[in-house]
C-alpha cells in the first residue's frame, strides 16, 4: 500500500461504503449488467493459473466468472457487505474465490502481485482517479494485463448523473466524475507510459427489463445505491423530489428506442492493455 489515508478520507470513504451498500445492487447486477463482467472476463484473456484481481467488484460481476475460467481470483471492495450475495452466486455456479475488503486508492497487495487487474464499473466510482489508477498498475505484474469497464460520460448512466447532480450535494473536494473513467483520453492520461498494446472500444448493453421509463426510474430509486442518497439528500422537499423524478423520467424517454416497451443502449468504454516493463 503507497498512500496514506487522512481522516477526511476516511470519512468520505465511509460515506461511499454506505452508499453502496443502501438498496439491493446485486440486483441491478443480475437484472440488467449481468453481461458486462463476462464480456471484461473474456476481454483480458483470464485463463486458468491466473492470479486476478477485480478491484471494486461488488457482487462478482466479473470475478466470478473470471474463477470459473479456473483462474485464482480476489474479489476486493470497499463495501463488503455486498460480498453476501457474491458468494450465493458462486456457490451456485461452483464458482471457488476469495472476497476481501479493500480501498482501490489504497489497496494492501503487493507490486506485481497479480497477472490480470481488472473492474467492472467499479474502479470508475473511486473519488480519486489518479491513487486509484495508480494503484491498479502497481498490483499488476510487468507484462500483465489490464482491463476496464466504465459508463461513458454522453452515455445512459453517464447522463443520469448528469441529471442528478443538481439534485446533489456537491462533490466533496478533488473528487472526480465516475463517467470520466469513460473517457479514453482521461484514462490514457491517469495509466500513462506505464502500459502499452492498449484497445478501447466502445459497446452498448441493450437494456429492455422496463415496461416504461418510470418502471426504471423506480427501479433505480429502490436498487441503485447512488440514485438512493440523492433522493435522501432531498428529504422531505416534495417539489425537488418531483423535479428530479421528471428529470430522470425524461432522461429515460431520450434514450427509449422500443416501441409497445421501454429499451435502452447504455454506452460503455471497454478498455484493455498490458503493463510496461
Amino acid at each position: 500500500m503507497t498512500r496514506t489515508i487522512d481522516e477526511a478520507d476516511r470519512a468520505l470513504k465511509t460515506r461511499h461504503r454506505a452508499m453502496w451498500a443502501l438498496g439491493d445492487y446485486p440486483s441491478v447486477v443480475t437484472e440488467i449488467i449481468s453481461e458486462l463482467g463476462p464480456a471484461l472476463v473474456t476481454a483480458c484473456g483470464v485463463r486458468d493459473g491466473d492470479r486476478v484481481l477485480d478491484i471494486a467488484a461488488g457482487s462478482g460481476n466479473a470475478a466470478i466468472p473470471a474463477a470459473l475460467t479456473g483462474a485464482e481470483v480476489v474479489a476486493s471492495d470497499l463495501t463488503p457487505e455486498l460480498f453476501e450475495a457474491g458468494r450465493a452466486t458462486a456457490a451456485a455456479v461452483g464458482a471457488d474465490l476469495t472476497w476481501e475488503e479493500a480501498d482501490a486508492e489504497a489497496l494492501p497487495y503487493a507490486a506485481d502481485e497479480f497477472d490480470v487487474v481488472l473492474s467492472c464499473v467499479g474502479i470508475m466510482f473511486a473519488p480519486h482517479h489518479r491513487p486509484a489508477a495508480d494503484e491498479l498498475v502497481r498490483v499488476c505484474r510487468p507484462g500483465g494485463r489490464i482491463g476496464l469497464l466504465s459508463w461513458t460520460p454522453g452515455g445512459f448512466i453517464g447522463q443520469m448523473f448528469a441529471a442528478m447532480k443538481p439534485f446533489a450535494p456537491p462533490p466533496p473536494p478533488g473528487a472526480q466524475p465516475p463517467p470520466l473513467w469513460g473517457d479514453e483520453k482521461h484514462v490514457l492520461g491517469l495509466l500513462g507510459d506505464r502500459v502499452t498494446d492498449v484497445v478501447a472500444r466502445r459497446l452498448t448493453l441493450a437494456v429492455d427489463r422496463f415496461r416504461t421509463p418510470e418502471q426504471w426510474r423506480e427501479f433505480f430509486k429502490a436498487t441503485y445505491g447512488p440514485t438512493i442518497a440523492v433522493y435522501r439528500a432531498l428529504g422531505d422537499d416534495a417539489e425537488r423530489v418531483e423535479a428530479l423524478d421528471a428529470a430522470l423520467a425524461a432522461l429515460a424517454t431520450r434514450f427509449d428506442r422500443g416501441t409497445d416497451s421501454t429499451e435502452m443502449d447504455w454506452e460503455y468504454l471497454l478498455l484493455t492493455a498490458r503493463k510496461a516493463g
